[in-house]
Formats: structure tokens, sequence, C-alpha cells
């Protein structure tokens, strides 16, 4: 499932691409990044009605902000839950109740660029018992060159340590919707992020379009995307540099799957 992905291009361009008409200030200060991790702070894309003084609400605005990768429900007694939570899977999205009430009035968009995923290869004749299982990382992005719009949800988590006038007393964390790999990538996972097309960007945002409808769309068409071996860095937190999504030149993969 997608536990590491790409999210490089500048806020500026996440926001032309998508519509977005603010951008909060540590979204655009916010680093690119080759090596996305569980728990790291990602960028998501929200429509929420505008914050005004005295509490009072204006009209939806869509803007970029920041979330912790992890989903912590509302009620969970501390955020560590959240790095079990990185991905929710489409099929129990209605019944899961950390995810069902996100799924019908908090939906986001995850802007990347590309997500990477590990196929398991056989052991070589002769490996001993217990052997490692040798993986194969690959960088998999739209064929287009065309932002991966990543589904997802978005929780706030009170703090109940933090004072009512702290600032940091609200945590804001997301999770990204997986289904059943489609049948171009089931060769290297079985599992996939699901990438919203264009056309359906709209109504994931859209706090008005209910659960049942937002239930399709995730069941429904998504963008085709291109594969391409990577070197085994990207297995390392410690490395994120743009040479991880460089093209292995020696894949260990007896069977390169290229799309």
């Amino acid at each position: 499932m997608c536990g590491r992905y790409g999210s490089f291009r500048d806020a500026e361009d996440i926001a032309d691409e998508l519509a977005v008409a603010r951008i909060a200030e540590d979204a655009r200060l916010l680093p690119p990044s080759w090596n996305v991790a569980p728990t790291d702070p990602v960028r998501i894309v929200v429509e929420r009605p505008e914050r005004l003084e005295g509490k009072q609400t204006g009209e939806i605005t869509r803007s970029l902000q920041v979330a912790r990768w992890g989903l912590v429900p509302s009620w969970a007694k501390d955020p560590g839950v959240g790095a079990r939570m990185i991905n929710a899977r489409c099929e129990s999205l209605l019944d899961k109740p950390a995810f069902a009430k996100p799924l019908a009035v908090r939906r986001c968009l995850l802007p990347a660029d590309g997500y990477y995923e590990w196929r398991k290869l056989p052991l070589p004749d002769g490996a001993p018992k217990g052997a490692k299982v040798p993986k194969q990382a690959y960088w998999i992005h739209p064929a287009d060159g065309d932002v991966a719009a990543l589904a997802g949800l978005y929780e706030f988590w009170r703090d109940p340590s933090k004072s009512d006038d702290d600032p940091d007393r609200w945590l804001v964390s997301t999770t990204v919707v997986t289904s059943a790999a489609s049948e171009d990538l089931e060769r290297i996972h079985d599992r996939m992020p699901v990438v919203l097309p264009r056309r359906v960007w709209d109504a994931w945002l859209d706090p008005a379009v209910g659960a049942d409808d937002a239930f399709t769309m995730v069941n429904g068409e998504q963008v085709r995307m291109s594969t391409l071996p990577v070197g085994s860095r990207v297995g390392s937190v410690q490395n994120n540099d743009p040479g991880l999504v460089e093209p292995d030149p020696d894949p260990i993969d007896p069977d390169v799957v290229r799309e």
C-alpha cells in the first residue's frame, strides 16, 4: 500500500493546477520532498468555509493546507494512532468509524508527483532459510506528466493537554485512500493509491457531495500511470533528493515492469 510518495512541485504550480484560491503560509514554505514518509507534514487541498472574526464563517474557499500524514480520529486518546492509519482502504470507507465521517464531510486531495512501490522478487536458488526477500523499487507516476491528485480524507484532533488559546491545540491529519491495483499495476503490488482524474476533483472536494457519491468516485476510473524501476536508496527516509526518481541503471527485477 502507499507508504512513500513524492511531492516536489512548487506550491504556486499546485495552486494553478488545482484552482486553489488561498495558500496557507506553512504550505507555501513546506520544502519539496522526493521521499514523503508517514507522519511527515504534507500538503492537502480542501474546501472549507473561510474563518471570520468572532467564530463566524464566510464562503467556502479552496485552499492549500498542511496536515500530518496518518489520520488521527477525533476520539483518539493520543496522536500516535495516526502512524497506523496512513491509508484508508476504499472497501471499508463507509463502515469503518474512523473513515465514515471524514468521507462524508472532510475529503481532500493530496497533490503528488508520483508514488513508490516495491515489487517482491523470488529468492535466488540456494538462498538460506529466512533470507531477506529481494525487492525492486518502482516510481509510479501519471503517464501524461500531470499532477497526481491522491484521494484523501482529513480530520481534526484536539490535544487535551493544551489550553484553549494555544495555537497548536489542534492537529490536522490526513490519510490516502487506496484500492485494489489496476490490471497494469498488480504485477508490482496488489494495492495502489486512488489517483482521481481531473473531471472529479471538484465533486470530491465539494462538502455538499455525500458519502455515497464520494464512494462511487474512489471506485471509478483512475488516472493511467507509468512505472519506472528506481534504486534502493528510496528505502531510507534519510535520502531525499531528485536522484530517487532517476531510472535504476541495473534493476534487480528479472522481469522489469515498464509502462
